[in-house]
């Protein structure tokens, strides 16, 4: 699929979701949406590989023939049932019975059958409980296909979701929707929804340039970023994962050049954005095995994995990436000054949690690996607890870079962003700084980084560049010098520098002018004289 019928295919399901929402508002409406096209690519998935198994015995069905194939084989072949689910098992991960596949879910809706709804509830509560080896309990939780939102009998919430999945149907339908495509699909109607949600988006969704250039650079060999990305990475993780966007963008790059992810580790702590990342992920053909997603919170880190305190079994990451709510605040309990991720910084403040996000991160991050995480400028130059812990940060040589972004790029905020680089084992002795914030395209709501202003920040940043206005390396005895405030526009100002003035030359040009005006004034008042006119002074 060409990316133009990619836009299009998103734009299509767009406008079925703005046309028949109705009064329901987005958010509500979106988990349907998504939940859908969820159990789409499951069932497009399952089917192909079911073909590839079966061969020559996957029935053909006539156009006049509305059931799935796979019924039918079930219907033929009960005494091989259970082996074949076994199989599958094997190949894709997972099984679905062909009565909660796609295709007659969507023929239930075209012809509103009355059994539609009762279906869709087993299904979901299927490939929640038993499709999958490892459970997805809850995944379709935000899913109330009760709810007096869409209407208020059975009959009438039956009637609602056999339009709503017969619109998608067709839509779906003009397209050819390769896996890809879906899961493309899935993330353009992600960031529409985010648009349409206003500050609620900053709960799910990071916007894809700014997520492509922490995901570039924390791919990047943390020891000599100039040798270009790692081949492997043993895990990520992002303790704020949303709707995992971001993790599958680092995933994007690495396989971009043949690399691999071993695992990929989330946690979300809202309901709907924690369903959302684990459907996304298998949408994006990421097996079940390969990737954890946990409903929890990140700063009391309830995650029992990451709660060892033995030191020898502590899971560590070889890249860190965050985009966590901007200035959160919270209530840190007095043991929390003790928890092994605060005790040698100190706790943030109650008015900002921004650095607590941050050393929550650090703390699982490998001292071969690298973390960039998106905080508000507000941590590079604020006082008390903040400036004690940038501090120690700054002493103990973490951070590597400071990359400061435009304003209005996210939906959740107006205000410009910055992007912190961390590692553990850093090689340069200086900090990179890089002020981008005047490189942007403006849009209609946000402004937006274009593919060149990405390629120029992430280039800086692999090759240390220094360019006058745009980056700088800058010591770690100036940064003392400015009490470790690292404030961008200290150290790399975008104020365009005025053209020196050379006093010299321009004294003696005037005096030459002032000579010639003379000598004119003098010949002229010789002219004056002859007609007897008064002279010039």
């Amino acid at each position: 699929m060409t990316q133009e019928q990619l836009n299009q295919l998103g734009k299509t399901l767009w406008a079925i979701a703005d046309q028949l929402r109705g009064a329901m508002n987005a958010d509500d409406f979106r988990d349907y949406m998504l939940s859908f096209l969820f159990l789409r690519y499951l069932s497009d998935n399952y089917e192909l590989a079911a073909q590839k198994e079966l061969g020559r015995d996957y029935p053909q069905l006539g156009d006049e023939d509305k059931r799935t194939p796979l019924a039918v084989w079930y219907e033929q072949n009960a005494d091989f049932v259970a082996d074949f689910e076994k199989q599958m098992r094997r190949k894709v991960h997972y099984v679905i019975k062909p009565e909660f596949l796609w295709g007659g879910i969507a023929e239930l809706a075209r012809i509103q059958s009355s059994k539609l709804l009762n279906i869709l509830q087993d299904g979901f509560k299927y490939i929640e409980n038993e499709s999958f080896e490892s459970t997805f309990g809850g995944l379709f939780s935000e899913i109330n296909l009760n709810s007096e939102k869409l209407g208020r009998s059975y009959e009438e919430r039956n009637k609602r979701l056999s339009e709503v999945i017969k619109k998608i149907a067709e839509g779906i339908n003009e397209f050819s929707t390769d896996s890809d495509a879906l899961g493309d699909a899935y993330e353009y109607l992600i960031a529409q929804f985010a648009s349409g949600s206003g500050k609620k988006a900053g709960e799910f969704y990071t916007p894809q340039q700014v997520s492509t250039i922490l995901s570039r650079i924390v791919t990047l060999d943390s020891q000599n970023p100039a040798s270009g990305k790692k081949k492997k990475l043993d895990n990520v993780l992002d303790f704020a994962c949303g709707s995992g966007s971001l993790l599958l963008n680092v995933r994007h790059q690495m396989a971009e050049e043949d690399g691999h992810i071993g695992k990929i580790y989330g946690q979300e702590k809202n309901i709907t954005t924690y369903n959302l990342a684990r459907m996304n992920m298998l949408l994006h053909g990421v097996k079940d095995t390969e990737f954890t997603i946990h409903h929890g919170d990140s700063l009391l880190n309830d995650w029992d994995i990451l709660n060892e305190m033995n030191p020898a079994k502590k899971l560590e990451f070889d890249a860190v990436v965050a985009n966590p709510p901007f200035s959160y605040r919270w209530e840190p309990k007095e043991d929390l000054a003790n928890d092994f991720r605060f005790k040698n910084y100190g706790l943030a403040p109650k008015s900002a949690a921004d650095f607590a996000f941050l050393l929550h991160g650090f703390h699982f991050l490998s001292d071969s690996g690298t973390m960039a995480i998106i905080l508000p400028h507000g941590v590079l130059f604020r006082g008390g607890a903040e400036e004690k812990i940038r501090t120690k940060l700054l002493k103990d040589g973490n951070i590597d870079a400071v990359i400061g972004l435009p304003a209005n790029l996210f939906y959740s905020t107006g205000i410009p962003v910055c992007i912190l680089v961390l590692k553990k084992c850093k090689k340069e002795d200086d900090v990179l700084f890089i002020n981008a914030a005047d490189y942007f395209e403006k849009d209609k709501r946000q402004n937006r980084l274009t593919g060149e202003h990405i390629d120029k920040i992430v280039d800086c940043y692999q090759y240390r560049k220094e360019e006058q206005g745009y980056s700088r390396r800058v010591s770690m005895q100036e940064i003392e010098d400015n009490g470790y405030n690292l404030n961008i526009a200290r150290y790399v100002s975008n104020t365009p520098i005025e053209e020196e003035i050379d006093l010299v030359t321009n004294h003696s040009i005037l005096m030459d002018l002032d000579l010639k005006i003379k000598e004119a004034t003098e010949k002229h008042n010789e002219f004056l004289k002859e007609l007897g006119l008064a002279l010039l002074p």
